[in-house]
């Protein structure tokens, strides 16, 4: 661990090496206790913690939030005697049209379950109104303006519409519904200030352990960071988030905007001036999509493009698989919304094939399993989230069942998610 925190300041912020699931949960005890000022006294408080489950492809593709992380974080909670602890998260406006389940598919559902915690779509809350630029009017998820305390925890990644998506951009899940996530796009980088300055998350994990780099948020590389950022001021995290990733922060525009309107000060860039971290950069590649994307979603002619796309017609055929699918090749689209859900009859084993000594499947398992020996168990609480099945090294770990949408996971991110784990 790496604490830059500087006495006198008015900034906290915390660094963790993080590799394992014991790494993980170390740094989670760590957190819990050095910023235990900002947690409820009663131990009944309603704590929402907020990931980034963005689409169905999992951690390890670098697009959405690590389950070693959420669960290491609601058992931390619950030993110090939390019970009222939600995970909540209003997943990508397509897979909600498209009536696609991602929060199963990622398999929060089944750890929530084992915890015995609540699980809340946030698309499907009772919404409060909130103002965005222009005198529009968004409503966002009452969990999160309600929360005793409120855990933030982004995953740390490139975004090809605002540069890098961190922890301002992640409380864009907290819209209700695809109708108000379309109202951020008609002034995305001034509505996502919005949504900041009405909901203030009291803490902010950065899930960057697997993070993304190139064409985020969707179509980029996982990139092995092996790191969790933590701190309570969403601005400097981003900040210090870009320097890592040797982007320029003005280059990012939820940041650029944020000290044009006086937000991000001096004293933000004098604290950044001050810190040392060297051992934490690695240069990201930048999120450039195809000129075709380029040009459609430029701020200048983005308003004639979203004019077009909430017509009926368009709606209807971005909703058809053949039409849904064109728009995934050409790049207008980052995600492919396919229906087909996965069917897990369990793992299998071949002993012969595992490399003696190598631990990346108990050191991915999200439920600490102690693994190769519980593959096959009976009764054990695997959750089926395919961690180890995607990382062994030599496919010692073999799938049973029906792949469904996973298979195209698979055929994007086989090889490179073995590799960089």
């Amino acid at each position: 661990m790496e604490s830059l925190y500087q006495t006198g300041t008015p900034f906290r912020l915390d660094l963790f090496r993080c590799r394992s699931l014991r790494d993980v949960t170390e740094a989670i005890s760590i957190v819990l206790e050095q910023y235990s000022e900002i947690f409820p006294a009663s131990k009944d408080a309603r704590i929402l913690i907020k990931p980034n489950l963005n689409s169905n492809m999992n951690a390890l593709t670098g697009n959405t939030t690590d389950l070693r992380l959420l669960s290491a974080l609601v058992q931390g909670l619950k030993k110090r005697g939390y019970q009222n602890i939600v995970i909540g998260e209003g997943t990508n406006s397509g897979f909600y049209r498209s009536k696609i389940g991602v929060i199963s598919r990622l398999r929060v559902d089944s750890l929530a379950r084992y915890y015995g915690i609540e699980l809340k779509d946030l698309n499907y809350s009772e919404g409060r109104e909130i103002s965005f630029a222009g005198g529009v009017k968004a409503r966002v998820a009452r969990e999160c303006l309600e929360a005793d305390l409120f855990i933030n925890v982004p995953k740390l990644k490139t975004h090809f519409e605002v540069g890098m998506s961190v922890c301002l951009k992640n409380l864009m899940g907290c819209l209700v519904g695809q109708e108000n996530k379309k109202k951020t796009h008609q002034s995305l980088a001034e509505n996502i200030l919005h949504l900041n300055s009405n909901i203030k998350p009291h803490l902010h994990i950065v899930d960057g352990i697997i993070a993304m780099d190139g064409l985020g948020p969707t179509r980029g590389k996982p990139k092995n960071m092996g790191l969790i950022v933590v701190g309570t001021d969403p601005f400097l995290i981003d900040m210090v988030c870009a320097r890592i990733a040797q982007f320029g922060y003005r280059s990012v525009t939820t940041l650029k905007l944020a000290e044009d309107k006086g937000l991000i000060t001096k004293d933000y860039h004098d604290f950044l001036g001050s810190l040392d971290i060297s051992s934490f950069i690695s240069r990201f590649e930048e999120p450039k999509a195809n000129p075709l994307a380029s040009f459609i979603h430029s701020p200048k002619r983005q308003k004639y493009f979203l004019a077009v796309r909430n017509t009926r017609l368009f709606s209807f055929l971005a909703s058809t698989r053949f039409f849904g699918y064109l728009l995934f090749l050409s790049g207008l689209r980052q995600d492919n919304f396919i229906t087909d859900d996965m069917v897990c009859d369990g793992l299998s084993f071949d002993a012969s094939l595992c490399r003696a000594g190598c631990t990346k499947c108990s050191d991915y398992c999200p439920m600490g399993l102690t693994l190769p020996e519980q593959i096959k168990e009976q009764g054990s609480p695997c959750i089926n989230c395919l961690y180890c099945f995607l990382v062994c090294p030599t496919k010692a770990i073999g799938f049973k069942g029906n792949l469904g949408f996973m298979a195209d996971q698979l055929r994007q991110y086989d090889k490179i998610t073995r590799e960089v784990a």
